[in-house]
């Protein structure tokens, strides 16, 4: 008999260690506190805390990994939106570049007063004032049309 009250008896006390306890009680200037501990000078009542439902967790692991996968696609769009700027600026610089040599090129061949060829005995074959002229047009269209007016 005595075994009998023994068990029922040991696991109403197992319970009440699987959860922890939550005491209320009011201080002399009427204030109502809350803690793990009932104290010394004040009567307590114990109060029932009430966990959320499972639901309720699945819910808000659901919209953190929403919020995960949102934060991953903005930094890797981020990413590849710096690597073409980053891309965009390396050739615009080598287009300036080129620009700024082709330029320098026409600056030297206006400067000079004709052009020649070399023949097959590497003498130096001077080319006519109409020739000189279309070869000037051509290189300043090309230029104009690598690098803008």
């Amino acid at each position: 008999m005595a075994r009998r009250l023994l068990i029922p008896l040991f696991l109403v006390s197992l319970g009440t260690f699987s959860h922890a306890a939550v005491y209320q009680w009011t201080d002399a200037n009427g204030q109502t506190h809350f803690g793990d501990r009932p104290p010394a000078q004040a009567s307590s009542s114990e109060v029932r805390v009430n966990a959320a439902p499972a639901q309720a967790d699945t819910a808000a692991r659901e919209r953190h990994q929403k919020m995960t996968e949102f934060v991953n696609q903005q930094q890797q769009e981020r990413e590849a939106r710096q690597a073409a700027e980053a891309k965009a600026r390396m050739q615009a610089e080598r287009q300036s570049e080129a620009c700024r040599k082709l330029h320098a090129r026409l600056k030297h061949m206006e400067s000079i007063s004709t052009f020649y060829n070399l023949n097959d005995k590497g003498e130096r074959v001077f080319v006519s004032e109409e020739q000189n002229l279309q070869i000037r047009d051509r290189f300043r269209a090309s230029v104009r049309e690598k690098c803008g007016g």
